[in-house]
């Protein structure tokens, strides 16, 4: 019991860490952000007067007739409440809807690849180092070198043979625009079929290092003794395989899943920009383009607390899988 009162601690600690940078890095940034929103508001047909920039003050939080406390409690206050502020960008939206049309779209794009580059990549390096030094030991360093191709250059290439040579799959957007939203089954097939090259993108470029890392603990846990004692009592190989050898090897695997989450949205934002994808990635880069400090405080938030969100549940689901973790804390 403990160990989890502690992880919920220290996990409790990290979020206010994250809400409390999420507040002071606009402030740190160099340029008045409500002179740039005032500016995107007159392109709107807007008129800027005193009340307006005060309006404006109010809805970043940055009211310059407050204490910097007063802004931050203020600030805290509406986060819980759920209010993140105005979009300019896609003004007047407000940041909570632009993520709500948007967060569906990511979670089934990098949940999806996210699950198959792992189970793929954990399971190819499970049997290759079950039997290092064979043929299957030539396909590592193959899909290492994939790993380390950038996601805008490895889109690219699937857009060129698949989409423009081949003409097997569509490039971009989320989905055929004569189709409306909803859960009617051409839309769905739609929307999945425009998935597929993004999620290939994720898959192809992250599958490699869950080969390479759980191909290295298997060979590593292939020389503990317990795998020893298997095999001189005779135990099937499978057996071996399944219940000694891969369900220790996967451990640093299962741990590493959702520091990997961070890294995959953070490579979503190149590619879902390169298919057009209505993604929290496009989002994203819209919101910095447009200097849109409401929507990037937003999103910045969102990830973050997915991140850390994702790595608690690990860390709980590890105390599970791992009974000594809970005995050493």
């Amino acid at each position: 019991m403990n160990y989890y009162v502690r992880k919920l601690a220290f996990y409790l600690v990290a979020i206010w860490a994250a809400l409390t940078l999420n507040f002071i890095i606009p402030r740190l940034l160099p340029g008045n952000p409500v002179d740039i929103l005032l500016a995107k508001f007159q392109q709107h047909g807007g008129i800027v007067d005193a009340s307006t920039r005060k309006a404006y003050q109010l809805l970043l939080g940055g009211d310059t007739d407050t204490s910097l406390i007063s802004q931050y409690v203020s600030y805290l206050r509406n986060v819980f409440r759920g209010d993140l502020g105005v979009s300019v960008s896609y003004f007047p939206a407000r940041v909570t809807d632009v993520i709500a049309t948007s967060l569906p779209w990511t979670i089934v794009l990098i949940g999806l690849a996210t699950v198959l580059s792992t189970v793929i990549g954990v399971t190819l390096g499970a049997f290759v180092g079950w039997k290092p030094g064979t043929w299957l030991d030539s396909l590592v360093p193959a899909t290492t070198l994939l790993s380390a191709v950038p996601y805008f250059w490895l889109a690219l290439i699937l857009v060129y043979f698949f989409g423009t040579k081949l003409h097997w799959l569509p490039v971009q957007g989320g989905y055929d625009v004569a189709l409306d939203p909803g859960w009617s089954w051409p839309f769905v097939t739609s929307a999945l079929k425009y998935a597929i090259l993004p999620a290939l993108t994720i898959v192809i470029a992250s599958v490699g290092g869950w080969l390479l890392g759980m191909r290295n603990m298997m060979v590593s846990t292939l020389s503990e003794d317990y795998i020893l004692t298997a095999q001189a009592k005779g135990l099937h190989e499978g057996r071996i395989l399944r219940t000694y050898a891969a369900r220790n090897a996967v451990l640093p695997s299962v741990a590493g899943f959702a520091i990997s989450l961070g890294f995959v949205v953070g490579g979503s934002v190149v590619t879902e920009q390169v298919f057009s994808y209505p993604g929290i990635g496009s989002k994203l880069l819209t919101a910095v383009t447009n200097n849109d400090y409401a929507l990037m405080q937003g999103l910045f938030l969102f990830i973050t607390l997915s991140v850390l969100g994702a790595n608690l549940v690990v860390d709980l689901l590890y105390g599970i899988i791992d009974p000594r973790t809970r005995a050493r804390s």
